[in-house]
């Protein structure tokens, strides 16, 4: 392999080691005693035989396990055995580490001060193999701008919402919903916070809809905590409810012809669209599911005059509107 510069290969990801499935092996007797050499060799990965010889080695290392015959039989570890605290593979570290850093940037005045000193206590016990893995990974794995710019002046909500679910007590909000000049007062019982595409959210039941709905943190002007007590349903789940949420949302489907000289930009981003048919002639015709008509209408503007809207009527009454506008800003006096 040429190794110019003196370059160290790049690591992608190690296969376990037998180390690593020896911690593993005991993490799974710990949790369930009582387990058949089969199945625990399933889940390592390994043949029968050698997990075999994994005992044998656990045994040499002084660890208690013992085996029961019959039917509900198999190995267990000696109760009361309990692994020592703070024993990560390399990839387990650098898991946790890189987690935290998520976590801060994601919730920022959260827990910027809890996934700081998390991270300095297990780096504190790690050993240097562990150390370096997660400093490689700092600098080989980054993610960036995950969250919108502008939000900081919202992190006090964060707060107040954060202890209103935590203490179950109910709030009221003045929310601006999108494309409303109006605020509306709505008593809410929060739920959970969640952050999804760079937003700030919080989900909870709202008095004044009398359903479940989600708000989002930047278009919230007031919080204000009240004393009311409310309970959460013991069903819910906010992964659900998000993906419902998007399931359930009005979408305008709408079908563009893109000429051949901006053609490229949409061929260059598949992902943005439902389907893309290139024309023989370089245009391009694609479709898209967006959230609302003024939301296709900025979309289809920002491609300028290389586009024409195909359907729905309603959005190509809706650019002509805005361009006929936007050319009358733009005559000279």
């Amino acid at each position: 392999m040429d190794n110019r510069a003196g370059l160290k290969p790049a690591r992608i990801f190690s296969m376990p080691t037998t180390a690593t499935r020896l911690i593993t092996l005991i993490m799974l007797l710990q949790r369930q005693p009582r387990q058949k050499a089969g199945e625990l060799a399933v889940k390592l990965g390994v043949s029968a035989r050698t997990l075999h010889r994994y005992m044998l080695m656990l045994d040499e290392m002084g660890i208690p396990i013992y085996s029961e015959r019959g039917r509900y039989g198999g190995f267990s570890l000696v109760r009361g055995y309990k692994m020592p605290p703070l024993i990560f593979t390399p990839e387990e570290a650098t898991a946790i580490c890189l987690g935290a850093g998520l976590v801060s940037k994601m919730w920022e005045g959260l827990y910027d001060e809890a996934a700081e000193g998390a991270v300095a206590k297990i780096e504190n016990v790690l050993p240097d193999e562990q150390r370096d893995e997660v400093a490689w990974a700092r600098r080989a794995l980054v993610t960036a701008q995950l969250k919108r710019p502008g939000l900081q002046p919202y992190t006090p909500f964060l707060y107040l919402l954060r202890k209103a679910i935590r203490m179950q007590k109910r709030v009221r909000i003045v929310y601006q919903a999108a494309n409303q000049n109006k605020t509306t007062q709505r008593e809410l019982d929060p739920y959970a916070l969640a952050f999804r595409q760079g937003w700030w959210y919080v989900i909870g039941y709202c008095h004044l809809r009398r359903d479940m709905r989600s708000f989002r943190i930047d278009r919230i002007h007031r919080v204000d905590p009240l004393e009311t007590s409310y309970q959460i349903p013991s069903d819910f789940d906010a992964q659900k409810y998000l993906d419902f949420e998007i399931q359930s949302q009005a979408q305008v489907h709408i079908r563009l012809h893109l000429s051949a000289e901006v053609a490229a930009y949409a061929l260059s981003t598949p992902a943005a669209w439902e389907s893309v048919a290139a024309q023989s002639d370089g245009s391009a015709i694609v479709t898209a599911n967006l959230p609302d008509i003024y939301w296709a209408a900025s979309m289809t503007l920002s491609y300028g005059p290389g586009t024409i809207v195909l359907e729905p009527d309603k959005l190509r009454q809706l650019v002509q509107e805005w361009a006929k506008a936007i050319a009358t800003q733009y005559e000279k006096p």
